[in-house]
């Protein structure tokens, strides 16, 4: 009996048949995760979405609910906050211009999430960048930028470029030096020897960008001096190119800012996903079998159900009556 009592005290104590899942000191109810469902549902492009299996459903929006407080959690340890004006100025960054309806009846239909779980992932992402900024993870101030600024002028810096293939070496020379002599007589040039392995007019590449060109281009590229040029036979590309360096410059500050920013969100952001998943961790969650268990940030289809559970407390009050 005393075994009996101790099984049954296990499993109330965070099992109830009425909740979804705890969260902490919080609770989701079976109840509010079932409106929260059919209020998605009453949405065709959800329904749709959701039709063939409507319990893997309720596990993705259980899994967003459990979420919401995991980084309320995080939002309050961090001591950050994302307003619903953030969330609406980052809404129409994304967009930009797109008509808001379009995209959240797209996204309904492909992701089977409404118009709050939008705005609560965008509020997450803008919660992990504000957490690993309180946590001084990653500076995202104009400062550090231009710090950024400085120690990549290298890896920023453009080189203009253009390239004309030939179909023979003597009139690669020939071209070369046509372009050396009068280098602004490249459009015409180009034009002579138009195909798909001629640019008409020259262009900037980054050094990504040139790193991605046949080593047999790339590196006489590197090694040519702005104004000069090279001739290199290339089968594949049809002859021989006539490669033509016009110039290289480290584009201003202002111009590649929003590059630069975006890099450092994304660190950002991986950042706060580290320390929020710290946060996860250190929350105990607790989901009903009858809709899984939780993996990682998400919610999945559990394998032992309410029998393991039973089996795993009657263990526990074994061990703990045998003691």
């Amino acid at each position: 009996m005393v075994g009996l009592t101790g099984l049954v005290a296990l499993t109330g104590c965070r099992s109830s048949p009425s909740v979804a899942a705890y969260v902490g000191e919080e609770q989701i109810s079976v109840d509010s995760l079932a409106a929260a469902v059919d209020e998605r549902l009453a949405d065709p492009g959800i329904a749709t979405f959701a039709a063939g299996d409507r319990t893997a459903y309720a596990r993705q929006v259980l899994s967003q609910q459990v979420a919401e407080r995991v980084y309320a959690a995080a939002a309050e340890r961090y001591d950050v906050e994302v307003s619903d004006a953030d969330v609406a100025d980052r809404i129409d960054v994304l967009l930009a211009g797109a008509p808001p309806e379009a995209v959240f009846q797209q996204l309904a239909e492909q992701q089977g999430v409404n118009a709050h779980d939008v705005q609560e992932n965008i509020r997450q992402q803008l919660l992990r960048q504000r957490a690993a900024t309180a946590a001084d993870a990653v500076d995202l101030s104009d400062a550090a930028l231009r710090q950024r600024y400085e120690k990549s002028r290298d890896t920023l810096a453009q080189v203009q470029l253009g390239v004309i293939t030939v179909p023979d070496q003597a009139t690669a020379d020939a071209v070369l030096a046509q372009l050396t002599a009068d280098p602004a007589s490249y459009p015409t040039v180009a034009a002579q020897y138009a195909g798909s392995s001629t640019l008409a007019e020259t262009q900037a590449f980054t050094a990504d960008q040139l790193a991605q060109l046949p080593e047999v281009l790339a590196a006489p590229v590197t090694a040519t001096a702005p104004g000069q040029g090279f001739t290199q036979s290339v089968p594949q590309a049809g002859g021989v190119v006539v490669g033509f360096v016009v110039g290289r410059d480290v584009p201003a500050f202002a111009d590649v800012r929003d590059q630069l920013a975006q890099k450092a969100a994304s660190e950002a952001d991986a950042a706060g996903a580290e320390l929020v998943g710290d946060v996860r961790d250190d929350i105990r969650i607790t989901v009903n079998p009858r809709y899984g268990v939780l993996d990682g940030d998400q919610v999945v289809a559990g394998t032992g159900g309410v029998v393991q559970l039973l089996e795993d407390a009657g263990n526990a009050a074994a061990g703990s009556s045998g003691n």
